[in-house]
């Protein structure tokens, strides 16, 4: 399904599903300091009921199953939610296609909400009472955010550089530390409880790290196939030039907790 918003990448189609291949092979990367962080603030954990927006190939319940939340995940893209049912064969997480904007699940069905690289992407002043409806008392939506650093990680910054000129519309370049930014519609639903940022170093090989890029909103899922290939061709040969068989890259995470008022 081809996604359209002005403030992403000058108006530019992309759609998660053509990437949802890549996007499960190659995006599937975050240290176990991360999901630590999350259930060192007791959130995902046994005897709680959690919504993942935005699931993707449910990365998040995936990986954060074995700490006993019970996991509902949605997405707008029935790819994605293929590819997450079929990763997640054996465990017992409920997948759905839906938009986070037309959520109708019952009141006080969650005591937790994670958003996962997502959050940006949402119609905030459409779902916040939404979200407060479904979430019970004392609920809280955990939001969280990885991305490289390309002003101060060489290989990420030659990749970006690749990225944009491919895709020069593409808004996701030249990230830096920052505390996730929350709507002010949120302030009469929500007070933010916790928010924290750190760095951490994400493993890769040539290999992996051309894929994770490939899977970038950049690349995967918005270029034509013809455009692809000839990027992911320059990119393997830039990654020969530059990088090593296997190197870290700098990363930074964000994390937010909004409890419910």
């Amino acid at each position: 399904m081809n996604i359209i918003d002005p403030k992403i990448d000058n108006g530019r189609a992309f759609d998660w599903g053509r990437a949802s291949d890549d996007y499960a092979k190659y995006r599937d990367i975050y240290p176990e300091e991360f999901y630590k962080r999350i259930i060192d603030r007791n959130l995902c954990i046994e005897g709680q009921k959690v919504l993942d927006l935005g699931t993707g190939t449910g990365v998040l319940p995936r990986n954060l199953y074995g700490y006993g939340a019970k996991w509902t995940g949605i997405d707008i893209s029935i790819n994605q939610i293929d590819k997450a049912k079929e990763l997640s064969a054996g465990k017992d997480i409920e997948y759905y296609v839906a938009a986070v904007e037309e959520l109708d699940f019952e009141d006080n069905s969650f005591d937790v909400i994670t958003a996962c690289q997502s959050f940006f992407y949402f119609d905030h002043e459409r779902i916040v009472s939404n979200l407060y409806r479904i979430l019970k008392s004392k609920g809280c939506i955990l939001i969280l955010y990885m991305a490289w650093l390309p002003f101060e990680d060489k290989i990420a910054s030659e990749s970006e550089k690749l990225v944009l000129k491919y895709n020069p519309n593409w808004s996701g370049a030249g990230e830096t530390r920052r505390q996730i930014n929350i709507p002010a519609c949120y302030r009469d639903y929500f007070e933010l409880t916790y928010h924290e940022e750190y760095d951490l170093y994400v493993h890769f090989t040539k290999e992996s790290w051309n894929g994770r890029i490939k899977a970038c909103r950049g690349i995967g899922a918005s270029l034509p196939e013809d455009k692809i290939s000839k990027w992911e061709q320059e990119h393997m040969e830039l990654l020969e030039r530059i990088a090593p068989q296997e190197f870290d890259v700098l990363h930074y995470v964000a994390m937010a907790e909004l409890t419910k008022r």
